[in-house]
Parts: C-alpha cells; sequence; structure tokens
C-alpha cells in the first residue's frame, strides 16, 4: 500500500471524474506546478493505484438501450473448468464484464442488448449454450448512479 497525501487524493478525484483532464488542468486547480502534477500522477501509475484508463462508452447511444445484470450457476463445476466458462462467456461481445463472485450465484455477468427481444436471442443462443450453465437469474437495469468509491 502506497501512503496517500491530501494532494494525491485530490489528484485521484480529479482524475476520477474526468480521466483526460491534462496535468496542466489538474495542477491549475490545486495550486501545482505541470511538473509537479505529472510526477505525482506518475508515481499513482508507478505503484499500481492508478491501473490505466478507460473508455466510458454511452451504450443506449450506440443503439444498446437494454442492460440486465446475470447471475449464473454452472451446473456442473466438476467437469467444466472454470476457465473454459469464462475463456467462452467472454468471448460473447454482448457481455460487457464477467465477475466470479462467491454466494448463491457463481457468475455475475452484465449484458447489453439492442432491446428484450435482442436480449432473449442473446441469452438463448449464446449464454444458455456455454459449457457448464446451469441457473440463470436476470436482473433488468432501470437507472444507474455511478459512484467512483472511496479514496482513502
Amino acid at each position: 500500500m502506497i501512503a496517500l497525501d491530501t494532494i494525491d487524493r485530490q489528484i485521484l478525484r480529479a482524475l476520477t471524474e474526468d480521466a483526460t483532464q491534462s496535468a496542466t488542468a489538474i495542477g491549475r486547480a490545486l495550486g501545482l506546478s505541470q511538473p509537479a502534477t505529472w510526477r505525482r500522477i506518475r508515481r499513482l501509475h508507478e505503484a499500481g493505484v492508478i491501473k490505466g484508463q478507460r473508455l466510458d462508452l454511452n451504450h443506449e447511444k450506440l443503439g444498446f438501450g437494454v442492460t440486465v445484470f446475470l447471475g449464473v450457476k454452472l451446473a456442473t463445476k466438476g467437469r467444466v473448468s472454470l476457465e473454459d466458462f469464462e475463456r467462452a462467456v467472454t468471448a460473447i461481445p454482448e457481455v460487457q464484464t464477467v465477475e466470479h463472485i462467491l454466494g448463491l450465484y457463481d457468475y455475475r455477468l452484465r449484458v447489453v442488448a439492442r432491446d428484450i427481444s435482442d436480449f432473449e436471442r442473446v441469452l438463448r443462443r449464446r449464454i444458455m449454450t456455454l459449457p457448464g450453465v446451469g441457473n440463470v437469474e436476470a436482473n433488468v437495469l432501470l437507472s444507474e448512479e455511478r459512484r467512483p468509491g472511496p479514496i482513502g
């Protein structure tokens, strides 16, 4: 674990709000020079605090109006390896995230589709035919509020 000071936390908050901000813009907002801000950001990257930057797409504007969370229970854990299931499910473009979880289900998937009938097609033809799939529970996303989470 790396020790973070107040300025490091402020930089992380700024990058969480908009990761495309330049070190100059962040430094200006925090009263730091561009080189000092850049060095801190580089240190946070090198320490693994910042894992990378990601493009956050608006799926609805791209024509994917439905998001469904699936709980997937594998039927035959002994006969199908988790790696086989993970490899197969990550090859499905509509599956946005694959989370191996502890609880009632073995996996939680985030799936996007154009509409409910498109989701049904993805579910029946792609997900239900994956190796080892047993029980599946679907929860349709109605709205979402993103929170950056705690920083230090």
